[in-house]
């Protein structure tokens, strides 16, 4: 559906800026696709990229097998009405009503006021507005005003809908009720959906795929689910344990001794993660069965992305240390991933 192949972008001002470095990206039709990075990571010039709001300094932007980059300027802005755009503060004309702002554009393309109104109403009933088309901007909450900027950018039929950082003036309960409607919307109309965060919980939430940005270039990317259970690049663990952490909080090990090496007296510290239907998996029952081992578990938890359950355990085999050794050798056969941390005191 969108295709980017080796786009750059370089600002040539007092200082040479190259925002994008051969950005190299393939969106699949019907999926939601999300961009994350830091401020200045160049996520918002790439997705000005994807409308051409920004013209890349080389490179293809090829949507639904189109490359706009070859095309003239009056060939763009048809194009254009296959690319809805929503953004962070909303942009809304004060002076004009719910129904009024989501018209707009639709005036512009020239349509009569009765093709107008059948085309916007069942819109404005998707987003939960239908009780609002009389009211003005300072009369919505920012909930309602980004709802307002969807339907505004659903109301030309666009195949492809973008938003630049579109829930970060939101509090978390709007921020989620948005993204459920954007997954709604998604899905009802199989809208191709490009999103651009600084925040991984939003990423979480509803993005089949992501690509992680920092200084122009992607580091990594993949299903939501592969790129949150086995990260690649330090920048991309730092986004995932804002909002999954596997790691061993402090307090949990302050009462013993932790050693680097398994010596006389100390049991193996073991993380397990598990993915999918694994992670119902009796495994502490499986070691305490099978090899008589005191399992301990230090930490643990369920996380669900994409509806896929991601499971975490921190535990310490204690007992005889050749059931123990025993015990590692049986987690490696199972389909789950396990490194041992170190070794502690073992309680005897």
């Amino acid at each position: 559906m969108i295709t980017l192949e080796h786009i750059s972008k370089v600002y040539e001002n007092a200082n040479r800026v190259e925002a994008l470095k051969d950005i190299n990206l393939t969106i699949k039709k019907g999926e939601i696709y999300g961009i994350i990075g830091q401020s200045g990571a160049g996520k918002s010039t790439l997705i000005r990229c994807i409308n051409m709001l920004e013209a890349p300094t080389s490179g293809s932007v090829i949507v639904d097998g189109v490359d706009l980059t070859k095309l003239s300027a009056n060939d763009l802005r048809k194009a254009r009405k296959d690319i809805g755009m929503i953004f962070q503060h909303f942009n809304l004309l004060s002076s004009r009503t719910v129904y009024d702002n989501v018209a707009f554009p639709l005036e512009l393309q020239g349509l009569s006021k009765s093709e107008i109104k059948e085309r916007i109403m069942p819109i404005l009933d998707i987003v939960g507005l239908t009780d609002r088309v009389n009211n003005y901007p300072s009369q919505l909450s920012g909930g309602q005003k980004q709802r307002v900027g969807i339907a505004r950018a659903l109301a030309s039929n666009p195949k492809v809908l973008l938003c630049d950082e579109a829930t970060s003036a939101l509090d978390p309960q709007t921020t989620k009720s948005i993204l459920q409607l954007l997954k709604d919307i998604n899905e009802k109309m199989g809208l191709t959906i490009v999103l651009i965060t600084h925040e991984m919980q939003v990423i979480r939430e509803i993005c089949d795929r992501v690509a992680v940005i920092e200084g122009g270039i992607i580091l990594e990317e993949g299903s939501t689910v592969e790129v949150f259970t086995n990260p690649k690049e330090h920048t991309t663990k730092e986004f995932i344990s804002s909002v999954v952490s596997d790691n061993l909080p402090p307090e949990a090990l302050e009462h013993f001794e932790l050693h680097q090496d398994w010596i006389a007296g100390t049991a193996p510290l073991v993380r397990l993660k598990f993915t999918g239907q694994v992670a119902d998996e009796p495994v502490v029952a499986g070691l305490v069965r099978r090899f008589n081992l005191d399992v301990s578990i230090l930490f643990g938890g369920i996380d669900y992305i994409q509806n896929t359950s991601v499971g975490r355990l921190i535990i310490i085999l204690n007992g005889d240390p050749m059931k123990a050794q025993e015990g590692l050798d049986y987690i490696k056969t199972l389909p789950i991933e396990s490194e041992v941390i170190g070794y502690v005191r073992a309680n005897h």
